[in-house]
Parts: C-alpha cells; structure tokens; sequence
C-alpha cells in the first residue's frame, strides 16, 4: 500500500517505538506528512495490532481543548525465544518485545557435541520455555542465539571458530527454526546469530547505558572476547571479527599453546580456562572458567591471585584499546569478573593507557550477568523485525 519512503508506515512506527514522536500531531510536524495520510499509516499498523493507544498527553494550547492522545507500541502483540550458548553450558529465556524476560532456563549443553544436536536440544527447551510463560508458539516472532565464535551476520553461520569444532560455516539459522517447528509445530521465525560479547556489549549498553556512544564489554570465561557498541549499533568489522581480543599476542604467553592452534595468545594465559589450569596444576581441582567462578565465589587465595594475574596481562592489552576507541564505559563480564580479575585489569590499564584516554572512562562490571547475552539476542531480533523497512515488508505480506 506504501513503499519504503521518509514517512512509510516503518517510519512511523519507529518514531513512536524510539519516542521521537508519540502523537499524531508529532508525527505530521516530524514527517510533514499530511493529517490523513498520517492516520492511513497508522491504521495499518493499528490492523497489525502493533500500535496502540496510550493516555492523553498534556494540553498544550493555552486556549484548553482536548488533550492529545499518545501512540505506543504495543510490546505485548508477540514475543521472542532467545538463547546464549557457551562451550558446556546455556541459557535460553521467552522474553517480551520491550526486553523483559517472562521465563528463563538454564543447563547443560556441551557445544562440542555439535551443532545439530545442542540445537535440536535448544527446540525443545523453547517448547518448555513457552508453556511456562503462558504463551504459545504462534506468538513467536523470531529467535536471537548467542554463540562464542565470530560470526558472519550475513549468513549467520560461524567463521573458523576456535572454541566450536564442528560448527564452521554450518547452517545454524536453518537448524534452529527447523527444531523450533518440529518441538512447537508452528512455522518457521526468522533467527539471528551474533557473537555472544557482541550480544552481551548490546544487551548491557541498551539497558544500564543508552547515551554512552562508545561502549566495550570484555567476556572473560573459557575464553576471552570483546563486544563493542559505537552509537548504539553492534561494531562488527567486515566479516564479524572485531573484539576478538582473546587472540592477540602477548610477551608473557610465547610459551602458551592457544585453542585456535597458536602459542602466545592472550586467552590461552588469562582466560578463565588458562586461570583452572594453572590452579589445577597446583593440585586445585578446576577444569573450566565456571570452575574458577565458584573458587572465586568461595573466597579461595589462590584462585584470587591467578585471577588478579590475568586480570593484569587483560589490562595491558585493553590499554591498546581503550588509547584506540576511547570509550566512556569499559565493562568486565563473564566468569572471572570480580573484585580479583577487576583489580588487575585497573593495575594495568591506568598504567599504561594514556590519561587522556581514560580520564571520562567507566571501567564497571556487568549489571545484567548471564542475562545479558539473553537481554542482546532479544533486543537484536527486535531491532531487525521492526526495522522501517522490515516492517514495509511485514505489513504488505500481512495484505495491509
């Protein structure tokens, strides 16, 4: 009914959805569309049952009248399956349209048992997830996974993963909605994939610091990875390779033989794996970063000293970082992220980052935890769906 234009049925409800405009008298002065072509548009989207009405805002004439009525998106019309996968566990969750989670599950699920099994297993934990939120699978409107690997977005599919094997240039997108059908019956929804510290950098940024225009979040688990967000999008690189910190090379880890083949790498002598190695090899019983997690928990000096180490050879290579990008927040996430590992990190980096640099930086641990790759992987979904020119699409393959 309306193609792709500055004042599209899209557009619209993106003014209203970012509250850039929240009236239909906004919108006509936003677009300079017309009364009656304004109310054509959001009629569609009202029939689309993605719009609704709200209270009326204040008067603004000072001759009285009726007060305008506000516009909303309706974030109660669908709702949307996320999941965050590490290398031997994972998280999955329904959440709402406006990011609110509604029911939550988390177990084992080892990725190195492949990609068509963890995620048929991930169909299934859908299945249960949305019986018990109450809602069914024709209300699904798209899956979000978070995966620890670089990631092609425009495929989907993982580029030469180090922590995945198996799931090079597999078809996860395909896989995902196929298990999705066959656990729920219903057809298939659009799944992104993205990096999980992209994901979890979304998530946060979204949630705890919308105005922040540069924002880098450093998962440290079994692995190491950066996510940055640069005015309130996901910094990929061209083919999703940026933030892949883990694999930079370091002086103190020449020795060290990383995951992806190499020796030197920073994640292979301060990540949460390397931390439950060297406890291990001193007779502490660790084999994973969440090991060292509950070590840590527990108050345990050793895991603390090796944590604050890593934290230290982290914090060298974030100065590079920090000098490069700039950013005003700089969050820790992930398995080592405490007191021991944050303290390490601040050691180095002050040290020998500029001042310049990190004179207005917020270095921070994560707020939203292992929500937060969730809270990324909705959000992402949300964002592609009711994109202007999705929503063009969207609406006309709905005959409105």
């Amino acid at each position: 009914m309306t193609g792709r234009g500055q004042g599209s049925a899209g557009d619209l409800l993106e003014l209203v959805r970012t509250g850039r405009a929240t009236t239909r008298g906004a919108l006509q002065q936003v677009t300079g569309l017309s009364r009656a072509t304004v109310g054509q548009r959001l009629d569609r989207l009202f029939r689309a049952g993605w719009l609704r009405e709200g209270a009326g805002g204040p008067v603004d004439s000072p001759l009285g009248g009726r007060p305008s009525i506000t516009l909303e998106f309706d974030d109660a019309h669908a709702v949307v399956l996320a999941a965050d996968l590490d290398t031997r566990h994972a998280r999955a969750c329904v959440l709402s349209l406006s990011g609110e989670i509604l029911a939550e599950h988390g177990g084992t699920l080892v990725i190195e048992d492949g990609p068509d099994a963890v995620l048929g297993e991930l169909g299934r934990w859908f299945a249960e997830l949305l019986e018990k939120a109450g809602h069914q699978a024709s209300e699904v409107c798209g899956i979000g996974l978070a995966v620890p690997g670089p990631v092609d977005t425009d495929t989907g599919r993982v580029v030469q993963p180090p922590m995945m094997p198996g799931w090079d240039g597999y078809d996860i997108r395909g896989r995902l909605a196929r298990a999705f059908t066959e656990h729920t019956g219903a057809p298939r929804v659009p799944v992104l994939v993205d990096n999980d510290a992209n994901l979890m950098a979304y998530g946060e940024q979204r949630t705890g610091h919308p105005d922040c225009q540069a924002f880098v979040l450093v998962k440290v688990s079994t692995g190491i990875g950066a996510g940055v967000v640069v005015g309130g999008s996901i910094f990929r690189g061209i083919d999703g390779g940026a933030g892949d910190i883990g694999h930079i090379r370091i002086p103190a880890g020449a020795q060290a033989l990383c995951r992806c083949g190499s020796y030197g790498c920073l994640a292979a002598v301060a990540s949460g794996g390397a931390v439950a190695r060297r406890l291990a090899e001193t007779g502490v019983p660790a084999a994973s970063g969440s090991d060292v997690r509950d070590l840590l928990a527990s108050g345990h000096p050793g895991a603390a000293a090796f944590a604050r180490e890593a934290g230290r050879q982290v914090g060298d290579v974030l100065a590079t970082v920090v000098t490069l990008l700039n950013p005003g927040v700089l969050m820790i996430a992930g398995d080592l992220a405490g007191t021991s590992f944050l303290t390490g990190v601040r050691e180095l980096l002050y040290q020998r980052a500029l001042p310049r640099s990190t004179a207005h930086l917020h270095v921070l641990t994560s707020r939203l935890g292992e929500q937060a790759g969730l809270v990324g992987a909705g959000a992402l979904v949300v964002e592609y769906l009711y994109a202007p020119e999705r929503v063009e699409e969207r609406l006309l393959a709905l005959g409105m």
